[in-house]
């Protein structure tokens, strides 16, 4: 068996030092106190609008998101703001962590994403701190549903720190945590006892009932076709995806490329960095297909 640039390959996995995978992505940013290899917990928050106001104090109006129509009036508002406001607060208490905001541009007429949108309130409601030292924060710009919000975040903390999480918190609406719980973890595999749901939902009666009517149809869909490939769901991802944007995640986070791209109805099998004996948390070892 030859050896590249002193690394010996496997016929699975290449599992090599830091300094025999360096590869062009290195070159883009340099983590110098060695603080992100600290970074283990995965804070998400899947964003539902995209907000345009430039005033934090105006966030319950209207006409400052891109809304459906479902989403106006009541308080839906109010809970996308309680969504980022227990995430930042559960970021900031819980060094390890690392915050992301996750959805793509989905709305016609937008000039920015979902998650720009989210971090953009954070920092002008001052949930989180406005400093110019690194606020262990970040967006993820990609995702079109619910099952991205939660694979696309992963991908992204591994491009933003090197590494995987070894454990994932989820901040989002109640009525969503069995689509998150029983369906998008377990299609990606990731282990019960590290994933976290905390959900908040609006405190409008009136809301609660038209978004469980729209719930349950969604996660029935999500139950038929787990991935989202198929049928309405991908019809979704198509009519939220109308600037034609692709994420990059083949590329800063190749060990998921398969994941990525399946569309089987049967679970992914195939090796993954948090199965047992993957070594994809551990930020001293690299995966590479």
């Amino acid at each position: 068996m030859s050896a590249v640039n002193g690394c010996i390959p496997s016929l699975l996995l290449i599992i090599a030092q830091r300094d025999c995978t360096k590869s062009i992505l290195s070159t883009f940013s340099d983590d110098e106190d060695g603080s992100l290899a600290d970074l283990n917990h995965l804070v998400i928050v899947p964003g539902h609008a995209i907000w345009q106001g430039a005033n934090a104090e105006h966030r319950l109006d209207d006409s400052l998101w891109i809304l459906e129509p479902y989403q106006r009036g009541g308080g839906h508002l109010e809970a996308f703001y309680q969504h980022i406001a227990h995430a930042a607060k559960l970021s900031l208490q819980d060094k390890h962590s690392l915050l992301v905001f996750s959805g793509g541009q989905t709305r016609q007429g937008s000039t920015t994403t979902e998650a720009e949108s989210y971090m953009r309130l954070a920092l002008q409601s001052g949930v989180l701190p406005n400093t110019s030292q690194p606020i262990r924060t970040t967006t993820e710009n990609y995702a079109l549903d619910s099952y991205q919000n939660l694979l696309f975040s992963i991908a992204r903390f591994h491009e933003y720190t090197g590494i995987y999480p070894s454990k994932i918190t989820v901040v989002g609406y109640e009525m969503k945590r069995r689509r998150f719980t029983d369906l998008h973890r377990a299609a990606i595999r990731w282990p019960k006892n590290r994933f976290e749901y905390l959900g908040i939902d609006s405190i409008y009666d009136e809301d609660s009932v038209v978004a469980l009517e729209k719930e349950g149809h969604v996660r029935r869909s999500f139950e038929k076709d787990l991935y989202g490939c198929h049928s309405d769901l991908l019809q979704k991802r198509r009519a939220r995806n109308r600037y034609r944007r692709f994420h990059p995640y083949h590329t800063s986070s190749p060990v998921l490329r398969r994941l990525l791209e399946w569309c089987e109805p049967a679970l992914y099998n195939g090796i993954l960095p948090w199965s047992p004996g993957g070594l994809g948390m551990l930020p001293e070892w690299r995966l590479i297909e």
